[in-house]
């Protein structure tokens, strides 16, 4: 066409027609835009598109970004109403899901960088069939655009996931709305055993299964940054977009959320018993001696020790269920006593008991809280799991304790030992409920709760227990357990 100006913009003129013009017709002649194949032929024909401009790019013509404003709006509307439907999927997968026995996946595809010995409920496995679906579908120059905007959708069916799952575990109230379907549940976790496996698949799909599934988008997003790529002209969805550890950490968001709900509705079913609550600041009032200095084998209170036998019998059951998986094992338990702790720290029931000017307050009773406090930091330190969060709340509780009791006078200074004597009976108590034997030579430094703790300490503030690893809960026999004894009780 020569130099000539005019020239130069009828062929512009003319590309730029001919591009709209087939975007209209890749629109008019897609599928549903909410079916897998719809998402096919959009990935296809970014891919193909895409690739032929580069090489009219070397010609000087530069009609890709043209091309993306005309695609782009299409192309997110497949991916929405695609994930749309993946997200009724999920719902229905895990209202209807089975419990499997632990067994190795068979015929999934898994990565093989993770351990083939994984053990996923049904719809953990119909959730990753899923993501490996859409995964079929996605092209190197989608990832590109699109990254971004299709792995925060997986976030968003990941969500969607967790809260099909909080709607099968107990305690999930009807006016929750967590799911979209309001066809009643058929399926119901009812044994911590079923509710366990729920919450290690989610667990596994979140920490090792989906990061490996999408592990090409950030291959290709390194890649793309290591030859000086930007995200410059690609829109906000870009590969560019989004980083590894953000993502991961939306998905442990969504964790958290499962995690804190079957905590809260173990702890609960655990403290009421037919309407009325274990942890009754009563109990510190009832007592029948003055001074716990002078009992021959004070203990903790009842409530607290059926606690450790709970967790105990939580933790057999976990590590059966969750072969491999202490980290998860951990991170349960530890939360679940956390979560006690934090039940008594907000439960204004309680703390109106002390404030209660018709009731006597006896120095025994302050003793005995602070004794059941030291306790709990033990379990935490004998399940080895972190138990700086129960070091804290404990702190807190134990202060607001001492202020309730000195308003009441009740001396702190005149009532109270030291906290050695505090740490010693609780490690006593813990190894008499496992029915192993503890000299006050072996137990170690004593751990101060009374005063606050600083951030900058380390996250193992409390020694060690002298229980070994043969004896933690986690893995003691509950066969070896002694019946409580609640050192009140007049034939103790």
């Amino acid at each position: 066409f020569g130099d000539s100006p005019m020239n130069l913009n009828r062929i512009i003129q003319w590309a730029e027609y001919e591009i709209e013009t087939f975007a209209r017709l890749v629109k008019e002649n897609s599928p549903l835009p909410e079916s897998v194949s719809a998402l096919r032929s959009a990935c296809i024909c970014i891919q193909t598109s895409l690739t032929h401009c580069s090489y009219l790019e070397s010609y000087g013509l530069k009609f890709s970004n043209l091309l993306m404003v005309l695609l782009h709006p299409y192309v997110e509307e497949v991916l929405e109403l695609n994930f749309r439907r993946l997200r009724r999927k999920i719902v229905d997968s895990a209202k209807n899901d089975d419990i499997l026995l632990p067994s190795p996946q068979e015929g999934s595809r898994l990565s093989s960088s993770v351990a083939p010995n994984i053990m996923l409920t049904s719809s953990g496995k119909k959730f990753m069939s899923i993501v490996n679906d859409v995964l079929d579908q996605i092209t190197p120059m989608t990832i590109v655009h699109f990254g971004g905007t299709i792995l925060n959708k997986f976030v968003q069916l990941f969500d969607k996931y967790v809260e099909a799952l909080i709607e099968v575990l107990p305690g999930a109230s009807e006016d929750d709305h967590l799911v979209e379907s309001k066809e009643p549940i058929e399926f119901k976790a009812e044994s911590d055993a079923q509710q366990i496996q729920l919450i290690g698949t989610a667990y596994t799909v979140a920490d090792e299964l989906l990061p490996a599934a999408v592990s090409k988008f950030f291959d290709i997003q390194t890649e793309k940054k290591r030859i000086g790529g930007t995200g410059e002209g690609l829109g906000s969805g870009s590969i560019y977009s989004i980083e590894y550890k953000e993502w991961k950490r939306s998905l442990q968001h969504s964790l958290d959320k499962l995690r804190d709900h079957f905590c809260l509705q173990y702890v609960l079913s655990f403290i009421y018993l037919e309407g009325k609550s274990r942890l009754d600041a009563r109990m510190y009032l009832e007592l029948k001696t003055d001074d716990l200095l002078w009992e021959c084998d004070p203990s903790p209170s009842l409530p607290f020790q059926a606690l450790f036998v709970k967790l105990r019998q939580l933790a057999s059951v976990a590590g059966d269920v969750l072969l491999g998986k202490e980290k998860i094992q951990k991170v349960l338990l530890s939360r679940l006593t956390e979560t006690v702790v934090m039940w008594l720290s907000n439960e204004q029931e309680f703390w109106d008991v002390f404030e209660d000017q018709s009731i006597q307050l006896r120095p025994s009773g302050l003793q005995q809280l602070i004794l059941d406090m030291h306790f709990v930091v033990e379990i935490a330190v004998c399940g080895r799991y972190p138990h700086r969060p129960v070091q804290q709340l404990v702190s807190v509780i134990i202060t607001r304790a001492i202020a309730a009791f000195s308003v009441r006078n009740v001396d702190p200074q005149s009532s109270l030992p030291e906290d050695e004597w505090f740490l010693d009976m609780a490690k006593v108590a813990i190894n008499k409920q496992l029915g192993t034997s503890g000299s006050e030579s072996e137990l170690e430094e004593p751990v101060v709760v009374h005063d606050e703790i600083s951030d900058s300490e380390e996250s193992s503030i409390s020694s060690p227990s002298t229980i070994g690893s043969e004896d933690s809960f986690a893995s003691a026999n509950n066969d070896d357990l002694e019946t409580p004894v609640y050192f009140t009780d007049p034939e103790a």
